[in-house]
């Protein structure tokens, strides 16, 4: 990626000649940053119509006689100004959306890696890395600012990319992040209880992952989870809908059946039937019923994509998983660690669930970040208890709020009857030692919430932490 791009809501990527936007952030306000912005070169100044300049800044622009424009909403001017900026790169692409309160990630890199397999250049914009023809690159954002998605599709067409993946989080369309793009194609995995930070509502929140359904180029499919309650009824509302759903007695109505066993080992195989279209899968890396349906998911897009069933057999043998999602790591007394991301109660119930299949002592390992969604932590501190042989809550990211109190907002939901199993240890590092030295040959322990995230944030601080590395020294 250029160091400096042409428009830009960061001062770190303003150079000259270049457009700084100003945004009104959730923490901070980018009329701060003008002045910085115009030391480094800014020609053009984007703010609200409604902002207020300080004296000096107001000075600072007439000194180097850039421009100031004034727009009503400047998130939606970033999107649009980095487009018409970068050439509107997207317009040459092949966009597939991934969107769902779970799942994205693994779905996102199934698919990337199912498109490679068969011969196609692909780029990858996920949660937890971004990546152009095999080269890596850091992700901070689920969705990254339209800044950075512009001059990233530029620089695909440049290296002849064809097709992009990309998770889209709710907030992104909120935010206009995603300000004018056209999928051509979509998957909706699920949708449960999340960002009660952001969204006063499941209905505010439904309502934009749904806004996707919008953005999609004349005729292009868009495949939903008919298993899912809150995700079914969008088949009936949305043309070049159709849904997926695991074999039952009657599957009228829908496009894509799938029907999975599972070993003891929990690994995913089984066949998916795309319109009368046989794909058989065996995928070692992945594990669980929800990754059944990731995989079902998956199937269905790259059905639409044109890919064979060979090309798709194929590329699910050779998939080596997500970094961060339940990446498996054998301990030194035989018992095996999964780390995960999982952050919220779905996803607790969908792992935690896989994992207790597999053995009769788990170990669960996790807190809940500061400053989001208190409501989901007792419910989560309740899946934990009916799942886990011994809970070990400890911080995870507490930010200014006080890990004392979250961890008693987590015990809330933990029935009386089974606090006994509950083990309180603050400090995240001894947590995962202290979950170990309670392991045996046949214990299962899985650390949750941070899955890839290499740091705490404690306070304002955020300092280096790897669960990887602290699993490996044990």
């Amino acid at each position: 990626m250029p160091s400096v791009w042409p428009v830009a809501c960061h001062t770190d990527q303003v150079g000259s000649g270049s457009t700084f936007i100003a945004i009104q952030g959730m923490k901070s306000n980018g009329a701060d940053h003008i002045i910085t912005a115009l030391r480094k070169g800014a020609t053009t100044i984007v703010v609200a119509t409604d902002a207020v300049l300080r004296d000096e800044i107001e000075q600072k622009i007439a000194e180097t006689g850039a421009k100031l424009m004034r727009v009503e909403d400047t998130r939606l001017a970033l999107a649009q100004l980095s487009a018409q900026a970068a050439g509107n790169p997207a317009d040459q692409l092949k966009l597939i959306a991934i969107t769902g309160t779970k799942g994205k990630t693994t779905s996102s890199f199934l698919l990337t890696h199912l498109l490679e397999s068969a011969g196609y250049n692909v780029a990858l914009l996920s949660t937890v890395s971004n990546r152009i023809n095999g080269v890596v690159l850091p992700a901070s954002l689920t969705t990254a600012q339209p800044d950075y998605l512009h001059q990233f599709f530029k620089l695909c067409v440049e290296q002849g990319v064809t097709h992009v993946v990309m998770e889209v989080a709710a907030q992104a369309v909120t935010l206009h992040r995603v300000h004018a793009l056209l999928y051509d194609a979509l998957l909706f995995t699920n949708f449960s209880q999340e960002h009660g930070e952001f969204y006063t509502s499941m209905i505010d929140y439904f309502a934009a992952k749904t806004a996707l359904f919008d953005q999609r180029k004349p005729g292009a499919p868009a495949l939903v989870n008919g298993d899912d309650a809150a995700c079914a009824p969008l088949r009936n509302t949305y043309a070049n809908c159709f849904s997926m759903r695991m074999h039952t007695a009657s599957d009228s109505g829908s496009a894509f059946v799938g029907t999975f066993v599972s070993s003891r080992s929990g690994t995913v195989q089984g066949s998916v039937d795309c319109f009368g279209t046989p794909y058989t899968i065996t995928c070692p890396a992945l594990v669980g019923n929800f990754n059944a349906y990731n995989s079902m998911g998956v199937t269905g897009i790259t059905y639409f994509l044109g890919l064979t069933p060979k090309h798709v057999q194929q590329g699910f043998a050779t998939f080596s998983g997500v970094p961060g999602r339940l990446a498996h790591y054998p301990l030194p007394n035989g018992a095996s660690c999964y780390i995960d991301y999982a952050h919220n109660p779905s996803s607790y119930e969908a792992v935690l669930s896989t994992l207790r299949t597999l053995t009769d002592h788990l170990i669960v390992i996790f807190g809940a970040g500061g400053e989001r969604d208190k409501a989901k932590r007792p419910v989560m501190g309740a899946i934990a208890a009916e799942y886990a042989s011994l809970v070990v809550l400890t911080s995870d990211n507490p930010r200014t709020e006080q890990p004392e109190d979250i961890i008693e907002d987590i015990c809330a939901g933990i029935p009386v009857g089974k606090q006994q199993n509950v083990i309180r240890e603050l400090d995240r590092e001894q947590a995962i030692k202290k979950a170990y030295s309670l392991s045996h040959r046949d214990s299962v322990l899985v650390i949750l919430g941070k899955g890839t995230d290499e740091y705490q944030i404690v306070g304002t601080t955020k300092r280096f932490f790897s669960e990887a590395t602290i699993v490996r020294s044990l």
